[in-house]
Formats: structure tokens, sequence, C-alpha cells
């Protein structure tokens, strides 16, 4: 009788061997295909090798923009690096839209991804994003505000004159450009979009920026990073515009890569973030403030924007 136990228990254990072993699979928000068992809110290296990928070409892309040939000479220095470190050929992939970028990297069409900061927990959840970096100032500090931009002649003096006006956002993953200004504008006026106000969508902060510029909209909700870079390159006035109010300090882009990516892949294409050398680069000309990248957490680094999608009802639900 012990013996046949014995045997049983035996069978039981070869059971729960790497298949039964895998349905241990705790996910929190992330997708069915993703799972997080050491609760750092990202999703883990598959456990099975056989599903680490290991490309030949990397494919890299950044946050969608207005103009993303401008963009794409922007990164060339840095793609070229990271071709060095890594060895392998390094592709810059410009995209259109958020969604298309999270279906691109949730596909395995995309290896590493810039992500606007609002998109972070939605590529994170839907996509498998495992972010480690950001761009920060040589002193190590980051972070951008959340602006509500009219024309500068407009009568609109503070958030609460958005009363009965229409206020363009950009898109609904955006934290600057939809979730913290939804929040905000509810938890501190008492407005409520499409209640109070009227919304619409421009697509990118840019659109935003350039239609308040032109007067095509009343207001807009930005990220002044992006403003500030526009200004630099003399792609709008600054006299053109107004800002009625201005945030607290949030993170800005997290960089991350593909959930399977192979690991010894994963470290070089972080060794080449925090060994790029920013002095004289295109990168350093665009993005005037910053000057190294920096390790970042998703679990804390990017709490208080889980927060603001709280407050407004947000679920990362993946289609």
């Amino acid at each position: 009788m012990r013996v046949l136990f014995g045997v049983i228990m035996t069978w039981a254990l070869l059971a729960l061997s790497p298949a039964a072993l895998a349905e241990d699979c705790p996910r929190g928000t992330l997708d069915k295909q993703y799972c997080d068992r050491n609760n750092d809110l990202v999703a883990d290296l598959p456990l099975d090798d056989s599903k680490w990928v290991d490309p030949s070409t990397i494919i890299f892309s950044y946050t969608p923009v207005e103009d993303p040939a401008v963009y794409a000479k922007v990164w060339d220095g840095f793609v070229k690096h990271m071709a060095e470190v890594t060895g392998k050929k390094v592709v810059f992939f410009p995209v259109q839209s958020y969604a298309a970028q999270y279906e691109a990297m949730r596909s395995g069409r995309l290896h590493i991804a810039g992500v606007n900061t609002g998109g972070n927990p939605v590529a994170v959840s839907c996509a498998g994003l495992v972010p480690f970096a950001m761009m920060a100032a040589k002193d190590g500090s980051f972070g951008y505000e959340m602006e509500i931009i009219v024309p500068a002649d407009s009568p609109l003096q503070a958030p609460g004159d958005l009363k009965g006006k229409t206020l363009a956002f950009t898109s609904p993953t955006s934290n600057s450009g939809f979730k913290a200004p939804s929040a905000i504008l509810k938890s501190a006026f008492g407005l409520v979009a499409d209640t109070d106000f009227k919304t619409t969508f421009s697509g990118k902060h840019d659109n935003s920026i350039l239609g308040v510029a032109n007067k095509d909209y009343e207001a807009a909700a930005i990220a002044n990073s992006v403003l500030k870079r526009m200004i630099t390159r003399e792609a709008v006035d600054p006299a053109s515009i107004r800002s009625i109010y201005k945030s607290q300090t949030f993170p800005t882009t997290g960089y991350g890569h593909a959930h399977n990516l192979h690991p010894a892949v994963a470290a070089k294409i972080k060794q080449a973030f925090f060994t790029f050398k920013w002095e004289g680069s295109e990168l350093q000309k665009e993005f005037k403030k910053e000057g190294r990248f920096v390790s970042i957490h998703h679990k804390s680094d990017w709490a208080v924007i889980r927060q603001i999608d709280a407050a407004n009802g947000v679920s990362y639900g993946c289609k």
C-alpha cells in the first residue's frame, strides 16, 4: 500500500513539472498571455526558453509624433550606437498611433518602444512592455507637466472658464493629453468631461498645440515637454499660446522591451541605453534639458499614473 502511495505521489510531482507549474500564473492587470510571478506589475520572461525571441533585426519605435521623419533623424545616432552594442541590425520604426505601437509589440513586430507616460500601463498590461529607462537631466532630475493652453487672445483665464467650452484632448491613453486633465478638472474644479464642457480628440500633442496656435481649438490639454521642443524647433510661435493651468510633475516617456526578448539581448539593449553619449548628439539637440537615461521601475515610478487612471475609472482591458 505504501509502495502504491509512493508511486502515486511520484507521478503527481512529475505532473507539476514545467507545464503544470506554468499554470501558476498570477497576472493582476496583465493580459492572459502574460504572467507576473514576482509581483513587479510587468510581464515575466516566459519559463519556456523556446518562447524567447532572439531577432536578427531589432525594431525600435518612439511614441507617435506629428512628423515621424524628424524623429527618425533625431534617433539615428542612438540607433547606430545600439547596433554597435548589440551586434545586430537596428531599425527605427515610425508609428502613426498609440494603438498601432501597442499592437506591433503585442504581435511580436516591435522589440523596443518609447511609450508615452499615460500609455505605459496600457502597453505593460496589453503588449507585454517591460519598462526600464527614461530620459533625465544630467543631475538625474526628470519629468514634465500637463498644461491647459488657450490662444493668446482667448478670454479664458482659468480652468473654471472651460465650462460650456470645448477642450481638445490628444488620445484616451495619454496621461497629460487626457487622463490627468480629466481627473484634475473633475476633482479640483468640479468640471466633468462631456457634461460641463465638450471634448474633441486631436490624436497627438503636436496637433493640439498647433490647433490652439491656429485657433482651431478653444483650449487643449498637453504635455509641456512637447510644447517646449516645438518652440525650440520654431514649429510654433510661443506668443500665440497662453497657459491657464500647470500640473504637478509627472514621469516622462518610458522605454521598454518586449517581455519575451532573450535575456542576453535585453541586457545588451539596456547597456546601449545606459552607455549612450549624449554630448553633441541629435538627441541632445532635440531633448535639450535631458542628458542621460536613468533606470525606472514601473511599480513605483508609475504609481501616480495608475492612481490617476483609478480616479478616472480606467481599466487596462486588452482587445
